[in-house]
C-alpha cells in the first residue's frame, strides 16, 4: 500500500512541475508577442 501512495505522489508531484513549467512558458510567449507587437508599433 505504501509503494502505491508514493508512485502516485511521484506522479502527480511530476505532472504538477510539468504543468508550471508549461504555464510559465506560455506566459513567457505571450509576454514575448507582445513586445515584439510593441516594437513593431513603434517603427
Amino acid at each position: 500500500m505504501k509503494r502505491k501512495s508514493f508512485v502516485f505522489a511521484m506522479i502527480a508531484g511530476t505532472l504538477l512541475l510539468a504543468g508550471c513549467n508549461t504555464i510559465r512558458g506560455l506566459g513567457q510567449d505571450i509576454q514575448d508577442a507582445g513586445q515584439a507587437i510593441e516594437r513593431a508599433s513603434n517603427k
